[in-house]
């Protein structure tokens, strides 16, 4: 008997989790309840805002993928996971918690509407979070769905940070393309804090030494992905090119169209399966 397929969703943000709904938080909560109930196995995750109530919500730590450390710039940071369930949908969704990157910050903005200056370190804990916590899962997923721009390392993570460990050999990766850019770049010392473990400088040279805004980083993000969906009628023009060019089977913008995305996923996988 053939095995489900497994699908891991890293999502920026997920309604209900984030209070206001919008229609990419909406879409990030119902792909992982479509897949789940077409018979894949899914796991998504999220970052642990300061602004989601963990008790209204019902989260918990999961201590045996607790207590690992991330290193960004020569320091350790604390990995926290929690998970919660939407009833409803039949799914968990697992959080990515720090007390300095995640838990005291509400969001990527404060709350005068500023971007926070280390969201480069956020975004890079995040991605890398998720990846160690499935590793530790033993849960080895057919595609990765990359959601918002700080799940955007995670394509480069997953093609060179961890290109020699079978467990992600055969995976694919799927980036979402938005309307929901970051407006300050990230400093021109990003590039130093992501090198290292198998990344070379010459696997991020679009970005080596120079600040990072939201188009440099989409497109390193591209540049690692096997197919993109456009989630957004909105998404910048210049990365829409950018993605055409590519190459890459890219996925029209289909709303809620349940079937598009399945279908989608069903020949990305299809092309894999012939690869092998």
């Amino acid at each position: 008997m053939k095995e489900p397929n497994r699908i891991l969703f890293v999502s920026q943000e997920i309604y209900p989790f984030l209070d206001q709904e919008t229609p990419i938080r909406l879409l990030n909560r119902k792909l992982p309840e479509w897949f789940h109930a077409a018979g894949c196995e899914t796991r998504t995750f999220m970052p642990k805002f300061g602004e989601i109530n963990e008790r209204r919500n019902q989260l918990h730590e999961v201590i045996r993928l607790s207590g690992m450390n991330i290193i960004i710039s020569e320091a350790d940071h604390p990995l926290l996971i929690k998970v919660a369930s939407i009833q409803a949908a039949r799914i968990q969704i697992y959080f990515i918690d720090n007390d300095d990157y995640f838990y005291r910050r509400k969001g990527v903005v404060d709350s005068e509407g500023v971007e926070y200056k280390d969201n480069d370190e956020r975004s890079i804990f995040f991605a890398r979070g998720v990846l160690e916590s499935v590793k530790k899962l033993r849960w080895t997923p057919n595609i990765v769905h990359c959601s918002g721009w700080m799940s955007a390392l995670t394509p480069l993570f997953l093609k060179k940070l961890y290109s020699d460990t079978p467990f992600f050999k055969d995976t694919k990766v799927i980036l979402s393309l938005d309307d929901q850019e970051y407006a300050t770049p990230f400093s021109s010392k990003f590039s130093n804090k992501i090198l290292g473990g198998g990344i070379l400088n010459s696997d991020i040279r679009t970005i080596a030494g120079l600040p990072v805004g939201y188009e440099d980083l989409m497109r390193l993000a591209i540049d690692y992905s096997d197919a993109i969906v456009l989630a957004s009628e909105n998404v910048n023009q210049r990365l829409l090119n950018y993605a055409q060019n590519s190459g890459k089977p890219i996925m029209s913008y289909a709303g809620e169209d349940k079937q598009a995305y399945i279908d989608f996923y069903n020949s990305l996988l299809s092309e894999g399966n012939e690869e092998a």
